[in-house]
């Protein structure tokens, strides 16, 4: 709810609102971005360009079509980690990760599963059975490379740049393939998951489990890559919710609904700064810093208003990072018009080390400096 999201005024000198007030410890390390989103129609599905600022529809028209930040980010992490990336919510529904071929990276949605996916171990006999599979499945892949070849060298200028999408998408396949064999021999870390589901399994405890288990794969660099997503039907009737996230968007205002929409979306935020600290608490090695401030965070939707199905203004929040912090910005330009949200990205992005001037619809950068 964005009167319960945005301070009331601009700068530093600002008050957390109400939804904001876990993060109150993080108050000067923080900048909550206002009027700044992907210049979208309001309606239903337009969410779905939320790290990408293109839809799948148009992706057509772009060269990366709707390939999402995340995704670009752990494309240029491949080799250096287990996992380019982690993705992991409680159930499916948002569609935010996706790949150069449109493909969405969909999240893994049982706290277990996630668990066995980044610390369990195979045994000798299931090392040998994966080998044996990469080998196979890179075995075809050289085939369908070989009678791709023959149909593009046969294929008119127009086709061989549609044919020339596939081959990239075998290359990716290959060098994933590649990637995936390289660490079948290397022990991943132990994490112990057993406390989070002792007594009563509720949506905080299996929050609590996904973002600690992010938090622990960040610090042991299994991956540098992650997205916790917040589906919009999840059940929050642990927390005295009587509704669906969604279904509590669509409030008519009636004062009992709006509260149990704080109430979710209040939780959303502690569950976000209860990992922030753990994060915190870690320290860089060879540095002076903690995880937090080499950890770019950013904190958003797709969607600003769900009771207007507003695409418009979106919530966005960037915490660590190592960046000088501005506080709550006006994103606005001279003219009244509100920020790419693709700008902000291109900032990340040239923060982590990719050097690049545009993404997806951006226009220019946001203006926010690092040490």
């Amino acid at each position: 709810h964005p009167d319960y999201y945005f301070p009331k005024t601009f700068g530093k000198q600002f008050e957390l609102p109400r939804t904001l007030k876990s993060l109150e410890w993080l108050k000067d390390r923080l900048t909550i971005i206002s009027h700044t989103d992907h210049a979208m129609k309001s309606g239903h599905g337009k969410e779905i360009s939320f790290l990408s600022g293109v839809l799948p529809e148009q992706a057509a028209a772009f060269p990366e079509k709707n390939l999402s930040v995340d995704q670009l980010i752990a494309r240029h992490m491949t080799g250096k980690t287990r996992f380019p990336s982690v993705n992991a919510a409680l159930e499916r529904g948002i569609r935010m990760s996706w790949n150069a071929n449109g493909v969405e990276v969909e999240p893994i949605t049982d706290p277990q599963k996630l668990f066995d996916h980044l610390f369990l171990n195979l045994t000798p006999a299931e090392k040998q059975m994966r080998r044996r599979l990469l080998d196979r499945n890179a075995s075809i892949l050289d085939s369908v490379r070989e009678q791709l070849a023959r149909v593009q060298s046969k294929a008119s200028a127009a086709d061989r740049q549609r044919l020339e999408q596939f081959a990239e998408s075998i290359r990716s396949l290959e060098s994933n393939l590649a990637e995936r064999k390289r660490w079948i021999d290397r022990d991943k870390p132990a994490f112990d998951i057993s406390g989070y589901f002792d007594g009563e399994v509720t949506i905080e405890r299996r929050y609590e489990a996904i973002f600690d288990m992010i938090a622990y794969a960040l610090e042991t660099d299994l991956t540098r890559v992650a997205t916790v997503a917040f589906p919009n039907e999840l059940s929050y009737t642990d927390l005295g919710v009587t509704r669906s996230y969604h279904a509590c968007t669509h409030n008519g205002k009636k004062p009992e609904l709006v509260e149990q929409l704080i109430t979710i979306e209040s939780f959303q935020i502690a569950q976000l700064s209860r990992m922030l600290k753990r994060l915190d608490s870690i320290r860089e090695p060879g540095s002076d810093g903690s995880l937090l401030d080499h950890t770019i965070v950013l904190f958003g939707s797709g969607m600003g208003y769900g009771g207007t199905h507003s695409n418009r203004n979106l919530p966005i929040l960037v915490a660590g990072g190592g960046f000088r912090h501005r506080g709550h910005v006006d994103a606005r330009d001279s003219g009244g018009d509100n920020m790419p949200l693709c700008n902000l990205f291109v900032t990340l992005l040239q923060r982590i080390g990719i050097e690049r001037d545009r993404f997806g619809t951006s226009t220019g950068t946001f203006d926010l400096s690092w040490s």
